[in-house]
This record gives C-alpha cells, structure tokens and sequence, in this order.
C-alpha cells in the first residue's frame, strides 16, 4: 500500500469539505434541532473517556479494524489491526498521523478537524452543527462542520438513545466526506463510557531518524 493510498483512507476524516443546501425550516424542526443539539452536548459533557472497537470502511468497500481510546479534552488515540503500519494520535493540541513503514510523521491541529467536535465538550454545537433527519426517534444525526471554514471538513456523527450510556446517548460511528468525494465510514462497537484511561496511551514512537518517541 502507498502512502498516497493511506492518505486517500485517512484523510477523509480529518479535512472533508461538504456543501450544505439552504433549506426553510419550520418552527417545530428548529425546536427539535435544538433539543437534539442539547441531548448531543450532554453527552459529550457527560463523557470524561471511551474506549471501543472501530471498523473503517472508504468509498471502495475496504475495510481495516482497530481500537479506539478517547480522553477529554483533546485525546484519542486509532490503533489500526496487526500488520497496518499506521497510528493516529491526539494529544490534546495536534491531530498526528504516524505511518511506520515510509517513517513519516504528518500533524495537524486537533481545531482544524471536525473530530474537534468530539473531543472538546465545550465547544458550542449550535454555532457549527445540524440535525440531519434519520426516519427513528432512537437515531440521532449530527453534521458537523464550520461555516466560516469549510476547509476544515465534515463529519455526520450518528448517536443512538441508550438509558445506561452518558447523557442518555450512545455513538455508533460516524461518516465523512472528502472533497475528492472520498468517503469513509467509521462503526464503533463494544463502546465503554469513562473507564480509567493513562495518559501514556496517548504516546507514540517517532519512527523518523535521530527522532524520539512523544
């Protein structure tokens, strides 16, 4: 696999600008919307650390498996199967892609991509999030973006209602679009809602020469 190949599977996450249509809405769905929004920032308020199972699946049907750790604010971590030679960190303040077979470190601002929805609870949604209508009042959707940078890119995250979870929602995945109209969907399985999580997990050996590890 090439490097420019595991960019085309990554990348859709981290810089995915979407076009959003100009649509009316009536008074009774902004109500919603915003109830929704609220539920959603509860959630994530109500959440300190996750740990879950993950499936990414790009526009091409492949998929890769790995696990997920979350720590707010600004930590998580995408440990990618055996024999994938890739890792995704963020420590707080950068988003790192790390490909160990090219020994090639690339790093963006954790602000600068729309999983900064997801790991700082105090953002406000309202400002760069809408509801996308699902058909099932136990399915929440929530497409994330900035207007004012839409070359920060686009995720769709999608919660399900669950009693025992943080703030009454659970989060199945999400699923982005690129500009090169690359999309990748990620699933989440096996979720487990703040659980103790060291820091260490969010450290990472530098495979560039006369580097160190991070």
């Amino acid at each position: 696999m090439t490097l420019n190949h595991k960019l085309t599977r990554l990348a859709a996450w981290t810089f995915t600008p979407v076009a959003a249509a100009g649509l009316a809405i009536a008074a009774p769905a902004i109500a919603q919307s915003a109830s929704t929004l609220s539920a959603v920032q509860s959630h994530l308020k109500s959440t300190s650390s996750m740990t879950a199972d993950f499936v990414q699946t790009d526009r091409n049907g492949q998929r890769l498996n790995g696990k997920l750790t979350l720590k707010r604010p600004g930590k998580i971590r995408f440990q990618y199967q055996k024999g994938v030679p890739l890792l995704i960190v963020g420590d707080g303040s950068s988003l790192t892609m790390i490909d160990y077979e090219v020994r090639q470190v690339q790093r963006w601002p954790v602000k600068n991509s729309p999983l900064g929805a997801l790991l700082d609870p105090d953002r406000d949604l309202t400002k760069f999030a809408k509801v996308v209508p699902t058909g099932s009042n136990n399915v929440l959707s929530v497409e994330v973006k900035d207007p004012k940078r839409p070359e920060y890119g686009t995720i769709t995250m999608v919660f399900v209602r669950d009693g025992s979870a943080p703030g009454g929602l659970q989060l199945r995945g999400w699923v982005a679009l690129d500009s090169q109209n690359n999309r990748t969907r990620i699933d989440l399985s096996n979720q487990q809602f703040n659980v103790a999580v060291a820091d260490s997990a969010f450290k990472w050996t530098d495979p560039r020469p006369t580097k160190r590890g991070r």
